[in-house]
């Protein structure tokens, strides 16, 4: 049988899990099944990934980076050190570390995975996830939802139908899952959350607490001092950590700080109830995405038959107690909450591989798809109309296709711009990409072009726009970081993520850090590039844009889509660093703004 990994790339911890003797087993090393997901480069410039990175954070965070998760689809490097690296590198070395664990586990070299991300993480951060196992040196063969995978943990054969909620609170991340089970199949119903609520909020909220308290008592800032504001960090995650078992911890900090010379301390006793008076305002959050949830699947509390825990930051007794209040059931955490998820995803890769371990797999897309088109938004017609193309919750694999037509005459070109979410209005959805198909033929406005949306197993999009009259065809390219990585760095980003794995070898060369470093600067935003001059006739443009369509100002349509569409080459021109072409882009604008304020 193929191995298959089950990984869970955890805000704060990872676990890789296998099939092994058609039995779901979580692997250990040096007793620990536990990767703390933090990476470091010790003073010598040597990779620390794990426990070790995690010890090191407190006396040297400049040197060290955790909680890479929620920067996962970001454009901006991070620093380690010296050196930058995009985020799918450093998950990259988090990923090569567990594949190594496997690898000396199983006594063979393992070469694929089923990697699994939080159910409302979008299409770049799922893109940006398969990016860093492919880092890795593993074949990404699947991405699952996290609340999904720990259901199939539980009761994979179950005699009735059986529908779970999936209460999903990690380190960085929350997602809560309805899931219905029957003859084998796991349907998901729904599913809601928020990708920047977890533990790491919780310990940042009990840290403040502590920090406020100490300047409060002595005068001075602890969270001015790096060393410090890390040290207190750590200290009350571990006090968070013992407060689900008892009331009252004491937490101690010795030489944390110096006032006029002298030593200070810290010393605080933390209650639980000051602790949980001051999470509730998030897990409130947590509540109202049930709720949301419960919604979406149209049932009530009472229909559902289990309450499954999933993520270390559940084990807090407040979370027990509210969701027993507000579902009058108890809630099941048999299944340690920590490693479910990972052991879920060893349950599907052993399923790919042709073992019968579990039930088949029906994930849904969390979020709306859809694209920005002219239509009816209240009393008016906008430009702004969000055109849903794929509905939240639709059933995974799926595709959809949707006809719209060109609105004025002569219309050469359509932009094709899509967004995920929930409004009727694009500007409060989130943007996922956008691509123009031109040389249209000249005819009468209505010239109809198919937009078809194809989303596959992983959650991840794929558009085409067709003009159907001549069948002039292209796809998407989403213009953010991963397809700029992808298609400039890939091959420099391998040979980084290999060279820190080599033995004794103190990190990397000067010449990659140098030509990754110049990467890194040119995915700075826009304003922050141009020449003061440029930066305000681009804010000029984007006002008078908006003023134009909102208010329907435009004498001519066509001037205000060419003034987007040299917005975005003067875009393209910043990223090449081409002055010459920036400057010719920038006296076209001109003519048109003048032209367009006088109109």
């Amino acid at each position: 049988m193929e191995t298959i990994l089950g990984i869970d790339l955890g805000t704060t911890n990872s676990e890789v899990a296998i099939i092994r003797n058609n039995k779901v087993e979580v692997l250990y090393e040096d007793g620990e099944a536990i990767l703390p997901s933090v990476v470091g480069l010790d003073a010598d410039g040597r990779l620390l990934v794990g426990a070790p990175a995690r010890n090191q954070w407190v006396l040297a965070p400049e040197r060290t980076v955790r909680s890479i998760k929620r920067r996962m689809g970001e454009a901006d490097a991070v620093r380690l050190g010296d050196q930058q690296y995009t985020p799918q590198e450093i998950s990259a070395f988090i990923l090569r570390k567990l594949k190594q664990r496997a690898e000396q586990q199983l006594g063979q070299p393992v070469g694929k995975a089923v990697i699994t991300v939080p159910a409302f993480f979008n299409e770049t951060q799922r893109e940006a996830t398969r990016e860093a196992g492919e880092l890795a040196g593993l074949e990404v063969v699947r991405i699952i939802n996290e609340p999904t995978a720990a259901s199939l943990t539980y009761d994979p054969h179950p005699e009735k139908m059986e529908r779970l909620l999936i209460y999903d609170l990690g380190g960085g991340t929350f997602d809560v899952s309805i899931v219905q089970i029957e003859q084998g199949v796991v349907e998901v119903l729904s599913s809601h959350g928020d990708t920047h609520l977890g533990g790491d909020d919780f310990d940042q909220l009990l840290s403040d607490f502590v920090c406020e308290d100490f300047r409060r008592e002595q005068g001075v800032e602890l969270r001015e001092s790096l060393a410090a504001k890390s040290r207190v960090l750590r200290a009350v995650e571990e006090a968070k950590k013992r407060l689900s078992l008892e009331p009252i911890v004491q937490i101690e900090e010795e030489f944390i700080a110096e006032k006029q010379g002298a030593p200070l301390h810290l010393r605080r006793e933390i209650r639980r109830t000051e602790y949980e008076e001051l999470i509730e305002p998030l897990l409130a959050k947590t509540l109202k995405c049930l709720d949301e949830s419960l919604s979406d699947a149209k049932l009530n509390a009472n229909q559902i038959d289990k309450v499954i825990l999933v993520g270390g930051a559940s084990r807090t007794p407040m979370v027990h107690r509210l969701l027993e209040e507000q579902l009058g059931q108890p809630v099941h955490a048999e299944v340690d909450p920590d490693l479910c998820v990972a052991m879920g995803a060893a349950i599907q890769g052993g399923l790919i591989a042709g073992v019968d371990v579990g039930p088949v797999l029906v994930d849904i897309t969390p979020h709306t798809l859809g694209i920005q088109a002219l239509g009816e938004m209240g009393a008016r017609v906008s430009h702004y109309r969000f055109a849903r193309l794929i509905e939240r919750n639709s059933p995974l694999p799926t595709g959809r296709s949707e006809i719209f037509t060109t609105a004025v005459d002569g219309q050469q070109r359509a932009r094709i711009a899509v967004f995920q979410g929930e409004d009727d209005d694009v500007r409060h959805n989130d943007p996922v990409g956008e691509f123009v198909l031109d040389g249209l033929a000249e005819v009468e406005r209505g010239n109809e072009i198919l937009v078809r949306f194809d989303l596959d197993l992983d959650g991840i999009l794929k558009v085409s726009a067709t003009e159907r009259s001549t069948g002039r065809q292209k796809q998407l390219t989403i213009d953010n970081a991963v397809t700029r990585f992808r298609a400039d760095n890939r091959q420099e980003a391998l040979a980084r993520v290999d060279a820190m794995f080599q033995p004794g070898q103190p990190g990397i060369g000067a010449g990659l850090a140098a030509s990754h470093q110049t990467t890194a600067q040119s995915a700075t935003p826009l304003a922050a590039e141009l020449p003061a001059e440029m930066a305000q006739l681009v804010d000029r443009c984007q006002r008078l844009i908006v003023k134009s369509q909102e208010l329907k100002q435009q004498s001519n349509p066509a001037d205000v889509e060419e003034m987007q569409r040299l917005v975005e080459q003067l875009s393209a021109a910043m990223m090449q660093r081409s002055q010459t072409e920036m400057e010719g882009i920038a006296a076209q604008l001109e003519d048109l703004v003048f032209y367009l304020q006088d109109a």
